[in-house]
């Protein structure tokens, strides 16, 4: 074989070798997905051996059910749903995470009537996702020696802001600290935030992988955080550049919003995506327990898995 040839093979192996992987998105492609895609545009996935497949979902209650019917590898989904699908039977774990704090809060207007949780009584209180939201809101509630029969709990299907901001409800449960907060002061109607993690509520994980643990590849997985630590490495040291290189993915993502999210963003960002807090889990397992949302505990090994420690 001549020697040109051959050099032209070997630079050609890499790429023939990957791996091809799916991930399904939670939502859209906003700032939240960050590292996911610094690391596609940067080639860091191909670094890794990786050709992996980015999909938005038509229905954002679709990634879990998709990865545990194994047809997406894994799947963005959230630690406080976690914990409900195990229970409810679905062969699901967290093999890494995404954002490292809560994102949800209870929105409010600024200048509205309530000033802190205790005046939620007698109040609408909006959402979007049944469950674990009602277990947020009971915890909080029971601080003040009160229970969602002492509220009015209105399903506003995904509009959050527009449905305080309208009047519809008095705060929202679920809206995201990075996102509505900054939507409502650009549509000039500011809003402020009840942290949830300043109420009462254990602090928990806001964004993680899931995989189906009978069907997934370690290796592959690990390798894939391995990227997604490259590229949030790159994106804490360099945040302005790597804006720009999120940005530039399509013209939709870059307007005043998406800027102003992925600043406020950031410094949420998993910096060690494989690492795994055993005790974050349990507690909010049993958070969930206490509140009755499910009725047995689940050890953590049933619920998160550090696919480095394989």
């Amino acid at each position: 074989m001549k020697p040109l040839v051959l050099l032209l093979i070997l630079m050609a192996s890499p790429a023939l070798s990957q791996d091809r992987m799916t991930l399904i998105l939670d939502w859209f492609v906003n700032p939240d997905h960050g590292p996911i895609i610094v690391a596609q545009e940067l080639g860091y996935f191909a670094d890794a051996g990786l050709a992996v497949e980015i999909i938005a979902p038509a229905d954002p209650s679709d990634p879990p059910k998709m990865v545990a019917a194994g047809q997406v590898d894994l799947a963005i989904s959230y630690q406080p749903q976690l914990h409900m699908q195990v229970e409810g039977g679905l062969p699901l774990r967290r093999v890494g995470t995404l954002v490292a704090t809560p994102l949800n809060c209870l929105l409010v207007l600024r200048d509205g009537p309530i000033r802190s949780s205790a005046d939620l009584k007698g109040r609408k209180v909006g959402f979007s996702v049944a469950g674990v939201e009602e277990a947020l809101l009971s915890a909080i509630l029971d601080q003040h020696g009160l229970g969602l029969d002492d509220i009015e709990m209105v399903n506003v299907n995904w509009s959050l802001s527009p449905s305080l901001m309208s009047g519809q409800v008095d705060a929202v449960i679920g809206a995201f600290r990075n996102f509505e907060l900054t939507q409502m002061e650009i549509e000039g109607v500011p809003g402020r935030c009840l942290f949830i993690e300043e109420e009462g509520i254990p602090a928990y994980d806001e964004l993680i992988y899931v995989a189906n643990p009978d069907r997934m590849d370690h290796g592959m997985i690990s390798r894939f955080l391995h990227a997604t630590e490259r590229a949030t490495q790159y994106i804490v040291n360099h945040p302005q550049e790597s804006w720009e290189i999120f940005a530039a993915t399509a013209p939709e993502l870059r307007d005043a919003l998406n800027e102003r999210a992925w600043a406020d963003t950031v410094p949420r960002f998993a910096l060690r995506p494989a690492a795994l807090d055993h005790a974050r889990y349990q507690r909010f397992e049993t958070f969930l327990l206490q509140t009755g949302m499910i009725t047995d505990l689940t050890p953590v090994s049933g619920l998160a898995l550090d696919v480095n420690a394989q």
